[in-house]
């Protein structure tokens, strides 16, 4: 019953997809944007995907180190031991009690180290550190607030450009402003001065005088 309840704690009714992420660190700030817009975070839900399980090695494994490790261990051991004890050692006797449990913890942890690594017999020479993660994180939202989520959330994933001005755009287009005046059916020579741009008349050229003979005058 207690399993049932906690797992219910883990569910939404209808969850629906919000957004994806790499990296966790990058669905907790999506969350914490959605908390400072005042958006209802207690319907939202981070699911990591694709879990595999990362090895980090650190160093090699040597007796030396595995003595060190096992000394350093069973000496803070002996410490927290030798002041448990300690309270109830008599006057005068606190420090060789707590004294004499680190030195009993530091040779118990060395010989308990080199045992458990002497029944390796050598397949791990290694130290390491590891951890389950994720390859991909997905926010997911109860319906009824994915269009408030996704309008909120859209201010983070996709931030608004400034639009190119007007002009700039004009001039960017193809064709530029002349372009623009031929789409709307203007001539691009309308509005200049008509003494500039055009060629000079030429004059018609002259008649030549008439060669015909006068005409005989009636009767002749």
């Amino acid at each position: 019953m207690a399993q049932q309840q906690g797992r219910e704690g883990f569910t939404l009714e209808y969850p629906q997809h919000l957004a994806y992420f790499d990296k966790y660190v990058d669905a907790q700030r999506a969350v914490d944007y959605l908390s400072d817009q005042r958006f209802p975070v207690e319907n939202t839900m981070i699911v990591g995907s694709d879990l595999k399980q990362v090895e980090r090695v650190t160093g090699r494994l040597t007796w030396g180190r595995v003595a060190g490790y096992g000394a350093a261990t069973g000496a803070w051991l002996g410490l927290l031991l030798g002041l448990i004890v300690g309270i109830f050692a008599e006057p005068g006797r606190w420090l060789a009690v707590v004294l004499s449990a680190i030195l009993i913890g530091l040779v118990f942890g060395v010989i308990w180290g080199l045992i458990g690594y002497a029944f390796t017999h050598g397949r791990r020479d290694f130290t390491s550190v590891s951890q389950v993660v994720a390859s991909r994180y997905e926010l997911l939202v109860e319906h009824k607030f994915l269009a408030d989520g996704q309008r909120v959330l859209s201010g983070l994933i996709h931030p608004a450009t400034q639009q190119q001005p007007q002009h700039a755009a004009d001039v960017a287009r193809p064709g530029g402003q002349g372009h623009q005046d031929l789409s709307q059916g203007q001539d691009p020579s309308q509005g200049q001065d008509p003494s500039q741009g055009q060629p000079p008349s030429q004059p018609s050229p002259t008649q030549p005088p008439s060669t015909q003979p006068p005409s005989a005058p009636p009767g002749a």
